[in-house]
């Protein structure tokens, strides 16, 4: 019963997760960099947690391992469009991750297993969101041109990452 319960407040977490994008992408729209930062943060955090009670479970549901990876990319894609609206990044370099991201995300979420990351996968990931926090740090707060110019830097690795992975995967497929 208790993994259950555990199964629960993951896939609850994955599915507050998705509905994350939206309002941090109205904040971006609306000027409040704080708050987009933050809800960011608490996407991540989630993702975080989610993990940990699935593995505490034993292993997470057969849906909380389908939606997963999708939520991740509705949280990031969302930073990512902005990000481009803004032209602080190109855009031809977000069509191309988003791109992999959808044919990647949607081939796992096609396996029953919700198709495990790879490492290189998973520091792609991580990489991506430090960039992400960074590029996103809000102007008003402290070391703000120099955190943003640190995120721009990792995003470009991150993307090299996000290509390697993919092509990993595809000898999978």
């Amino acid at each position: 019963m208790r993994s259950v319960r555990l199964r629960q407040w993951a896939d609850g977490l994955t599915l507050m997760r998705a509905v994350l994008g939206l309002p941090l992408l109205i904040a971006l729209m609306a000027g409040h960099a704080a708050l987009a930062w933050w809800l960011l943060v608490l996407g991540g955090l989630s993702d975080a947690a989610d993990g940990w009670l699935a593995r505490r479970a034993g292993g997470g549901s057969s849906w909380g391992a389908r939606l997963d990876p999708l939520t991740d990319k509705i949280l990031i894609s969302a930073a990512l469009l902005w990000l481009a609206a803004d032209h602080v990044l190109p855009l031809w370099a977000i069509w191309l991750l988003l791109a992999r991201e959808l044919l990647i995300t949607g081939w796992r979420s096609g396996l029953s297993s919700g198709g495990p990351a790879s490492s290189s996968a998973k520091a792609k990931t991580v990489l991506q969101f430090a960039a992400l926090l960074l590029m996103l740090w809000p102007a008003t707060w402290p070391w703000a041109a120099g955190l943003q110019s640190l995120g721009w830097w990792l995003f470009w690795p991150s993307l090299v990452l996000a290509l390697w992975s993919a092509v990993g995967y595809a000898r999978q497929a």
